[in-house]
């Protein structure tokens, strides 16, 4: 694997995160990592900040945090006062976004 794809920082429960040029992007997404320790981290998904999805989306975090309000982004989970969204979420909500055939834009936020 080249220098270029290696990430640069990580952050718990296996959400790594690589700088490129063009800006922060999301290297993997695996809900099931180990820890230092050793021992496996099962049963807590990843949660992604507003600020950390944004970045992953090349949004800007009005853009998200109005569709939140129009209720057109992906299911968030209140954390006291903080937005944060599941990783499986994010998943589900990036295909349903996905074109059936190349042009065809009946999908939507």
């Amino acid at each position: 694997m080249s220098d270029l794809f290696e990430p640069d920082l990580e952050f718990g429960y296996g959400v790594r995160w690589s700088t490129l040029e063009e800006g922060l992007h999301l290297w993997c997404m695996d809900a099931f990592t180990t820890s230092e320790s050793g021992r496996p981290d099962v049963g807590l998904e990843p949660l992604l900040s507003t600020e950390d999805l944004a970045d992953y989306l090349g949004i800007p975090v009005a853009t998200l945090q109005d569709w939140r309000v129009d209720h057109k982004g992906p299911r968030g989970i209140i954390v006291g006062r903080r937005v944060k969204y599941a990783v499986s979420d994010v998943r589900a909500w990036i295909e349903q976004q996905r074109e059936t055939r190349p042009g065809d834009h009946t999908g939507g936020r």
